[in-house]
C-alpha cells in the first residue's frame, strides 16, 4: 500500500482565503456569523443568521469559455483548488494534465439559479430562464467536474455529494485511490454556497439558530444553551500525493493522511446513532493501525443541534474516554454543510503545525447531556500532536473519520 500525503492546501471561507488571516480570526475569538436581511423576504423562515463570503469575485484570468458552466459552488471549488495547487507548486506543471492527477469533489447540491430556472418552467410553462449550461450547474457533480476540466485533468473523477460528509469523503476516497495505486496525485475537496433553500432545509427541522440579533453569540456547539446551527459557505481543497512521488519532485509535505474511516446508521434519516459514528472512529483507528491513545486531538463536526452534539460527544468518550481535547470550527464560520469536511481538515492540519488549537466559540457551559470531554474554551490549548482526527457526521446516517500525522 501507498503512503498518503498532502503538499497543497487551499480554500475560500468567511474568515478569508489565506492560512495567516484565518488564524488571526480565530485568535481574536470573533466569528463571522452575520443577519441576513434580504432573507426577510422568506416569511416563514425563523432564522436571518449565516456566514457569507466577504466579496467573493471571479480571478480575471478564468476564460469565459471555462466559467460559463459554473455556478458558484463550481466557482468556490476551481478557486480553492487553484490556491492548492499553487501552495503544492503544481499550478503551471504539466505533469497535473497527463493522467496521473485525479479529482475526489463534493457538495450537497449543484448550484441553486439554475434550479430556481427549471422550477420556473415547470410552474409556468416558460423556458425563458434555462440556458444549455443549467444543468450543468446544478448537477450534483457539478464541482468535481468544472475542477477537472479547468485544469485539464485527465485521472479519475470521484464526485461526493453526501451533505455534511462530501468534503471528508472526497478526501478518504482520494486517499484509498492513491494507497492503492490508481492515482499518483488527487484534488479533494468540498464546497457549499449559501441560499435561501439551504437554509430552509435546516430551519424546516428546527434546527436553525434563531438567536438574530446577536450573531455573535451563536452558533454554540455542545454548550447547553445552544438553539441550532448556522449555515455558511465556501470551499476547500488539499492536493493528495503519493509520499515516493511527493519527495521525488522536492515538494513540502504537510501532513500524511493515515486512516480513513466510513460507514452508515442504517436507521434514521437524520438523527444520528452514537454507536456508528464511535465505529467509524474505530475503523479509521484501525485502518492507520493506532491505538485510540495515539490520538491527541479530535476536530468535532460540532454542528450546535440537539441530538447531533449529544450522540458526537458520547461516540467521542467511547472511542477515547474523558481525557481527549475536542473543539468544533463551525463555531466561527458555521455549517458549511458539503465545504465542511475539507475546510476543517485544512484548519486541523494547520494548526497540528503550529501546536495550536483554536477553541470552541460561545462553549460557556457544557450541556450535561453531552458526554464528559476535555472541551478546548478559552483561548485555545498549545498541544504538541503526533497524530490528530477530524470527523463529519452527515443526513442519511453518512460517518466519515480521517487521521492526519504530523510531519517534523
Amino acid at each position: 500500500m501507498k503512503r498518503v500525503v498532502i503538499t497543497g492546501m487551499g480554500g475560500v471561507t468567511a474568515l478569508g482565503d489565506s492560512w495567516d488571516a484565518i488564524e488571526t480570526r480565530l485568535r481574536s475569538g470573533v466569528n463571522a456569523v452575520r443577519r441576513m436581511p434580504e432573507w426577510d423576504y422568506f416569511e416563514a423562515l425563523h432564522t436571518r443568521l449565516a456566514c457569507p463570503l466577504p466579496d467573493f469575485t471571479l480571478p480575471a484570468h478564468y476564460p469565459r469559455k471555462k466559467t460559463r458552466s459554473m455556478g458558484p459552488v463550481s466557482m468556490y471549488s476551481v478557486r480553492a483548488s487553484e490556491l492548492a495547487l499553487a501552495d503544492a507548486g503544481l499550478a503551471d506543471n504539466e505533469l497535473i494534465s497527463d493522467g496521473r492527477m485525479g479529482v475526489a469533489y463534493g457538495s450537497s447540491s449543484g448550484s441553486v439559479e439554475p434550479i430556481r430556472a427549471f422550477g420556473t418552467m415547470l410552474q409556468t410553462g416558460s423556458m425563458s430562464d434555462v440556458t444549455s449550461n443549467s444543468y450543468v450547474q446544478m448537477m450534483p457533480h457539478t464541482a468535481a467536474v468544472n475542477v477537472s476540466l479547468f485544469w485539464d485533468l485527465k485521472g479519475r473523477i470521484i464526485p461526493t455529494s453526501c451533505a455534511c460528509a462530501s468534503g471528508s469523503q472526497a478526501i478518504g476516497y482520494a486517499y484509498e485511490a492513491i494507497q492503492s495505486g490508481k492515482q499518483a496525485l488527487m484534488l479533494a475537496g468540498g464546497a457549499e454556497e449559501l441560499s435561501g433553500p439551504a437554509v430552509a432545509v435546516f430551519d424546516t427541522l428546527y434546527a436553525t439558530s434563531t438567536r438574530n440579533e446577536q450573531p455573535h453569540l451563536t452558533p454554540r456547539p455542545f454548550d447547553v444553551a445552544r438553539d441550532g446551527l448556522v449555515v455558511g459557505e465556501g470551499a476547500a481543497t488539499l492536493v493528495l500525493e503519493e509520499y515516493e512521488h511527493a519527495r521525488a519532485r522536492g515538494a513540502t509535505i504537510h501532513a500524511e493522511i493515515v486512516g480513513f474511516g466510513c460507514n452508515s446508521d442504517g436507521s434514521h434519516m437524520t438523527q444520528p446513532t452514537a454507536d456508528t459514528m464511535a465505529r467509524a472512529m474505530q475503523f479509521a483507528l484501525a485502518d492507520a493501525g493506532l491505538p485510540p491513545s495515539a490520538i491527541d486531538y479530535v476536530n468535532a463536526h460540532g454542528t450546535s443541534t440537539d441530538r447531533g452534539d449529544i450522540a458526537e460527544s458520547h461516540a467521542t468518550a467511547q472511542t477515547f474516554g474523558a481525557r481527549m481535547p475536542i473543539s468544533s470550527l463551525k463555531s466561527y464560520v458555521g455549517h458549511t454543510l458539503g465545504a465542511c469536511g475539507a475546510l476543517e481538515a485544512w484548519w486541523t492540519i494547520e494548526m497540528m503545525k503550529r501546536n495550536w488549537y483554536a477553541p470552541t466559540l460561545n462553549l460557556e457551559n457544557v450541556d450535561p447531556a453531552c458526554a464528559p470531554l476535555d472541551y478546548i474554551v478559552g483561548s485555545g490549548r498549545e498541544i504538541d500532536a503526533e497524530h490528530v482526527m477530524s470527523n463529519n457526521f452527515a443526513f442519511g446516517g453518512i460517518n466519515t473519520s480521517l487521521i492526519f500525522r504530523r510531519v517534523r
